[in-house]
């Protein structure tokens, strides 16, 4: 799905767009991903609702300036800012529903609990959230991100392919994984792809464990049982953290959900919505 918008941010140009026609829904990826991995879901979303899509600077197609951090504190800033902008704010404008996967759960959370965006309801699907988080390959790269930055090309595209084909438990065509990986190629890609490895910080989320029981908004956890990622025992232990919070288990699907399980994730997202609109 093209990005046909662009929007300023601090000097960062934000690459986004919007779909259908209905209450307002926002979807938010992860790492290392971009709003491509959520394009189908827009496309049906958007019979019944206005979808926002968007890849966060640093990833897919929005600015990567190596000058501009990409961390989930500015992440989450720049969300809700951005909500604000697009007039979704409950306040000047109806409150979106939200969809989060990986960071953006994070992101999401953020914007909600620390920067008093209104949710009209949250779906986080596999997300980041609670401690601990990062896997070994994360450390490695914050403790050398100079060395690999500095890999051959080849190099470099052999780890990045092995790393994004760890996220599904199904497998991955060699569209989906192209799709997946030809953002982070390049010299600026490279570049890219460590340097937001290398800002990746537990204390974004440390803020926000203490905070979960706030929440707002009516929540619906998705997961994943076969997320090597991030295992299914955190699905369980934020459902718990966030009051009233639902959950979901998808039999069979790893990390890229959305690739591994798409008409069972369809299902979730839609009639969680549906349900609340």
């Amino acid at each position: 799905m093209e990005l046909t918008e662009r929007l300023r941010w601090r000097g960062r140009e934000v690459a986004c767009t919007r779909v259908g026609d209905g209450p307002p829904v926002v979807l938010c990826h992860g790492t290392p991903w971009s709003s491509w991995l959520w394009a189908r879901v827009a496309e049906d979303l958007g019979r019944h609702f206005t979808v926002h899509l968007w890849d966060m600077p640093g990833y897919g197609r929005s600015s990567k300036d190596p000058q501009h951090a990409v961390d989930l504190g500015t992440q989450g800033e720049l969300l809700a800012d951005l909500l604000r902008e697009w007039g979704l704010t409950g306040s000047d404008g109806p409150a979106p529903h939200v969809v989060a996967h990986d960071y953006g759960g994070a992101v999401t959370l953020r914007a909600h609990l620390l920067h008093g965006v209104e949710m009209a309801s949250i779906c986080l699907v596999d997300v980041v959230a609670l401690r601990p988080w990062g896997s070994d390959f994360f450390r490695l790269v914050r403790d050398n991100e100079g060395v690999f930055q500095a890999l051959p090309a080849a190099m470099h595209r052999a780890l990045v392919t092995a790393y994004v084909q760890g996220a599904s438990h199904r497998g991955l065509d060699d569209a989906s994984l192209a799709a997946l990986t030809g953002p982070w190629t390049g010299e600026e890609g490279q570049a890219a792809f460590y340097r937001q490895i290398g800002q990746a910080d537990e204390r974004y989320t440390a803020e926000l464990e203490p905070l979960l029981g706030r929440v707002r908004a009516p929540v619906h956890v998705v997961w994943g049982t076969e997320d090597s990622w991030i295992p299914v025992d955190r699905a369980h232990r934020l459902a718990e953290a966030i009051p009233g919070a639902s959950l979901a288990l998808v039999e069979g699907a790893g990390h890229l959900i959305q690739l591994d399980a798409p008409e069972e994730l369809l299902a979730q997202v839609r009639g969680w919505l549906t349900a609340r609109s």
